[in-house]
C-alpha cells in the first residue's frame, strides 16, 4: 500500500488504521511496514490517494 501525492493530509486514514501503520511524513502520510493490507485506509480516504 502506498499514499500518493494526491494526499491532502486530512488524517482520516490514520484514524481508520487498526494497527497504527500510517504516520505523518512531511506534508503527507506514509504507510509503514506494519501494514496488514486490510484496506481500511483505502475505503476511508476521501481523495483516493491510497493505492496498492
Amino acid at each position: 500500500m502506498k499514499i500518493t501525492e494526491e494526499c491532502i493530509a486530512c488524517g482520516t486514514c490514520v484514524e481508520s488504521c487498526p494497527v497504527g501503520a500510517i504516520v505523518e511524513s512531511g506534508e503527507i502520510y506514509t504507510i509503514t511496514e506494519e501494514c496488514t493490507d486490510c484496506r481500511a485506509c483505502v475505503d476511508a480516504c476521501p481523495v483516493d490517494a491510497i493505492v496498492d
